[in-house]
């Protein structure tokens, strides 16, 4: 285990989409601050690697599968991973859709991205909320996205949906906030992640070229590079932890200023 502080000891966590990305370096941060995480996700293999990988460092974990845009598997997660208590619970699980103007864009990607990245979150809130609210301590920490605050080049369905969760970051908050449930977004910009491994299915060449076009894009910004998935990670243990206990409705850019400024086109 690191030497991070134990400021999450003792508190059960459920982090979607923690099979690889970001999730997995949230689910390894929450871990190192004492949390017993349920690592979520749709991938088995790689799910119970992140367990190991957890364990390795001292941690606790257990995986349990979850497919967050079937209301049925949600809520037989979330009564899984609710046996011992839940304190927080970390909304990552997200998928890019294609990038395609939105006037040639399938109307079943649109509603598959739509499904997953607005609607998966809704339905783990729903069914987690009775427990968070029973810990007395709850906090809900939604992984949203820049391109959910400004518009992205062909970008519709994504976008949308980001744009929606930070909406419904908002909402539960007021509502949520008497039962003493603090719920907070955090908007990545540019990180060096692959999501929904699609470099991985492309010739080596196009991959090539796509990376070097995220991180030319992150050279641009204030800070000039790309985030470490573990530096979200960080920024979601301290919105989950009580060091935020005054913090509600809270969209947090992770994003290398990105959105603080006008981009002319240099840095």
């Amino acid at each position: 285990m690191s030497a991070t502080t134990q400021r999450l000891s003792g508190r059960p966590a459920i982090v979607t989409g923690a099979a690889s990305g970001i999730g997995r370096a949230i689910a390894l941060r929450l871990a190192d601050e004492g949390a017993a995480v349920i690592v979520s996700d749709r991938q088995d293999d790689a799910g119970q690697e992140t367990v190991r990988l957890i364990a390795a460092r001292g941690g606790r974990a257990r995986f349990v599968a979850c497919d967050v845009a079937d209301e049925a598997s949600v809520r037989e997660m979330i009564g899984r991973a609710a046996v011992d208590g839940l304190s927080i619970l970390v909304n990552n699980a997200g998928i890019p859709g294609d990038s395609l103007p939105a006037d040639t864009l399938d109307t079943a990607d649109w509603d598959r991205v739509i499904a997953v990245n607005l609607r998966g979150p809704f339905l783990c809130c729903k069914y987690a909320i009775p427990h968070l609210a029973a810990a007395g301590h709850g906090a809900i920490v939604n992984i949203a996205s820049i391109f959910g605050m400004v518009g992205a080049h062909d970008g519709a369905a994504y976008c949308a949906s980001k744009g929606g969760v930070i909406a419904l970051t908002q909402q539960l908050a007021v509502d949520l906030g008497p039962r003493g449930i603090r719920v907070n977004a955090v908007a990545p910009g540019f990180i060096d992640t692959d999501m929904e491994r699609r470099r991985e299915r492309m010739s080596p060449q196009d991959a090539a070229r796509s990376l070097a076009s995220r991180e030319a894009a992150a050279a641009l910004q204030p800070l000039g590079r790309q985030a470490q998935p573990s530096e979200v990670a960080a920024a979601v243990a301290f919105l989950a932890s009580d060091d935020a206990s005054f913090a509600t409705g809270t969209i947090l850019p992770i994003d290398g200023g990105c959105t603080a400024h006008f981009n002319a086109g240099e840095r």
